[in-house]
């Protein structure tokens, strides 16, 4: 008997760097060093619709190999995989528990009365931010426990900071490339303070995966870029760290605002970078005002561009803060992030 099954999109031997992904891959590879290779059953939901057929066959292999089940669906798979497994497991009466990646589970919930029924008893549900918490409590969940995103970083020792001396300072955002990530926004403030003082104070690097249903939009929006704007392609996520850590700050405009806790900004942190965010819901969760980054309200784009003329006149401000970020980064390795699931087993 294995002690965990960890089901979620591992994408065994293909390249997917989004959150679901890359959070799964994390969560398994710290288990299996606390516990050991050998009592951990990783299984891959990556498939789509084809993969619909075995599941059943999937969860019951995870039910009869193991203590402990975990998953790790997005929306789609919560609606299937959540009550078909509570339902096997009335055979097996395994502990079951669910990691939530992202913020978007309270308001998912609000009108799905019989997933919510389902879901009040597993054994344990992890959630990313204190908003998510209390969104889930008022809903009359008892089994709630926060457990932040995290990554495995090699942190930057304060000797290995880089601090931006003269422009152009260089920018850059770290996530999917999509609009519903905001990177239209961050292209136009650039832009737009960079007309407004006459010269190049700021560049923009762009990396990431492209939506795959999204390459139209962004091979139009690149035809707009100036010299000053490039896109950077996608980064390995053990190379995150070494890549960010030359940038003056992280842009981080989601129009996503139940966002959880953003792994692009631990990588960010952990390389030393402030963050310039917008504020979704669980914008406190993980930066903490004009000491690890900056915030405007969400969705406005002119406050956006307040905040770069301001940083532009006042660089040290962001300089300042990158000692704060390597130490808040701490925070989010694994063996600090998953205690509460490693007690909850």
């Amino acid at each position: 008997m294995k002690k965990v099954a960890v089901i979620g999109h591992f994408a065994f031997g293909k390249t997917f760097l989004d959150g679901q992904t890359v959070k799964t891959k994390i969560l398994a590879e710290e288990l299996a060093q606390t516990f050991g290779e050998e009592q951990i059953l990783k299984q891959d939901t990556h498939g789509g619709k084809k993969k619909l057929l075995f599941l059943p066959f999937m969860l019951i292999q995870a039910l009869a190999k193991s203590k402990n089940v975990i998953i790790l669906p997005a929306h789609n798979g919560l609606r299937i995989i959540a009550p078909l497994l509570f339902f096997l497991n009335k055979l097996f009466k395994r502990r079951l528990h669910y990691v939530v990646i992202g913020g978007w589970l309270p308001s998912f919930l609000a009108n799905r009365k019989g997933l919510t029924k389902v879901l009040k008893k597993y054994h344990h549900i992890y959630v990313e931010t204190s908003a998510m918490e209390k969104a889930l409590l008022a809903k009359g969940f008892s089994n709630v426990v926060i457990m932040p995103n995290c990554k495995k970083l090699q942190i930057l020792k304060e000797e290995e900071l880089v601090f931006a001396e003269t422009e152009p300072f260089k920018l850059c955002t770290f996530s999917r490339v999509m609009k519903e990530k905001g990177i239209e926004d961050a292209v136009e403030a650039v832009k737009r303070v960079n007309e407004a003082k006459g010269r190049t104070v700021f560049t923009l690097d762009i990396y990431g995966q492209v939506d795959s249903e999204q390459t139209e939009w962004f091979e139009e929006l690149q035809k707009s870029f100036p010299e000053y704007v490039r896109y950077g392609g996608l980064v390995p996520f053990d190379q995150s760290v070494e890549v960010l850590k030359s940038y003056f700050a992280l842009l981080f405009p989601t129009r996503f605002y139940t966002e959880g806790i953003p792994g692009t900004i631990i990588d960010a942190y952990a390389a030393g970078v402030p963050v310039i965010s917008a504020k979704w819901e669980n914008f406190c969760d993980i930066v903490e005002e004009n000491i690890t980054g900056v915030g405007y309200e969400f969705l406005n784009v002119e406050a956006l561009n307040e905040i770069l003329l301001n940083v532009a006149e006042n660089e040290d401000m962001m300089n300042q803060m990158k000692s704060a970020c390597i130490q808040k980064a701490e925070a989010f390795l694994p063996e600090n992030a998953l205690q509460n699931l490693h007690a909850g087993m």
